[in-house]
């Protein structure tokens, strides 16, 4: 996030001698990651943040790939994802290429035990069902329903969450998460005609810094590999930092929805982008005002991305028998259009209250073996017509 901040107690001049109240030094650490290429964060600790005390044997959680090529429209039920007691568990791994995963989690409980490092990849965490606080050594994060958490990866982090109802929509991206460039000036400020802005962000606030020695476990995943590392000292135990790496989260119901006179395209929905994707939020809108528009989509030859929509709440005016927490892939190469009678439907409507996120991969997904456990069977017939 390119937002300039300065949390805590820093020195005037970065890289020069910045002393404790019992004169030993603040440990600097420089947080990025794109080397020392991209933003970054300058991170002072109590204590040296490289102290091992003991290392655990790694375990896998990398993703079983049940179909590799797909050329066929499918849908899924997300809340059918067996819910976990641990966090880690409750990931469930749906689609998976080269740039990004993505999944879904029940977790029901909250994970004071350890901490969780994904050194793999940004997250990008919506909160379909649920509230708690995110907790890094940047401060704590508030979410609940809407919200999208964005951490970068390296991040350690826990969750701590308010009740074991929880629904999460997750991707994993292997490069930076970004809002996108369309909507940033050559500074990094949003422009004027973007759907959201800085007022938006909900940033770590307030910043705690844990002066505690002990044993403290992360769980660091590396190539879909767990490795358990236990740390001398708690890892939030930062004083201060400044500069543009740090998590956010940011609401779907902030995002201003831009529309037209007759249907807009769904690049106009899009919220944050990254290396060979995009994610865009469907948000309730006045729809289209021309006296003879139509409201529903276009057909549209879908050749260029897969498209995974996530539905979240209300009904989503294309798409006939949707339920809440479903997923559907249309791939790449199959022409995608509404369902029967949604284009009739529409006609004449003023407005909608659909609220969806979805998911376009510019590279074809391979789909995991736990998304066949909660596959709609024959949902590519649904497009048939009585003719």
């Amino acid at each position: 996030m390119p937002v300039y901040r300065q949390v805590g107690k820093i020195p005037h001049k970065r890289h020069i001698v910045f002393r404790q109240d019992n004169g030993s030094l603040y440990h600097e650490e420089l947080f990025g990651t794109e080397g020392f290429g991209g933003i970054s964060s300058l991170v002072y600790h109590l204590y040296p943040p490289t102290m091992v005390k003991e290392k655990g044997q790694p375990y896998s959680i990398r993703p079983e790939v049940a179909i590799e090529d797909n050329l066929q429209n499918r849908s899924y039920l997300g809340f059918d994802a067996t819910p976990e007691n641990d966090y880690i568990k409750s990931r469930k791994v749906l689609f998976v290429n080269d740039d990004m995963h993505i999944g879904v989690a029940s977790p029901k409980k909250s994970f004071d035990n350890y901490f969780f490092k994904n050194v793999d990849a940004d997250e990008m965490i919506f909160v379909h069902h649920g509230s708690g606080v995110l907790k890094t050594m940047y401060g704590q994060i508030n979410f609940e329903y809407g919200d999208y958490v964005i951490i970068p990866r390296g991040t350690v982090y826990q969750l701590e969450f308010t009740s074991e109802d929880n629904k999460l929509l997750f991707v994993e991206s292997f490069s930076p998460i970004e809002t996108p460039s369309k909507y940033r000036n050559q500074y990094g400020q949003f422009l004027e005609h973007s759907p959201f802005c800085e007022r938006d962000l909900k940033l770590p606030n307030p910043l705690e810094t844990h002066d505690e020695k002990g044993e403290f476990l992360i769980n660091i995943k590396k190539r879909g590999l767990i490795y358990p590392y236990i740390y001398e000292t708690h890892p939030f135990d930062v004083v201060g930092y400044d500069g543009c790496s740090y998590p956010y989260a940011i609401s779907i119901f902030n995002f201003e929805p831009i529309t037209g006179r007759i249907h807009m395209p769904p690049p106009i929905h899009q919220q944050f982008q990254g290396n060979n994707f995009v994610i865009c939020s469907f948000v309730p809108r006045l729809y289209d005002y021309h006296p003879h528009a139509i409201p529903a989509p276009y057909h549209h030859s879908n050749i260029d991305s897969d498209e995974l929509l996530y539905y979240v709440d209300g009904d989503f005016m294309s798409r006939n028998n949707i339920q809440k927490g479903q997923i559907t892939l249309h791939p790449a190469g199959l022409t995608h259009g509404p369902h029967p009678g949604a284009i009739e439907r529409s006609i004449g409507k003023k407005e909608t209250n659909e609220l969806a996120v979805m998911i376009d991969p510019f590279k074809p997904v391979q789909i995991t073996k736990e998304a066949l456990n909660i596959e709609i069977k024959d949902y590519y017939k649904s497009w048939h017509y009585d003719l």
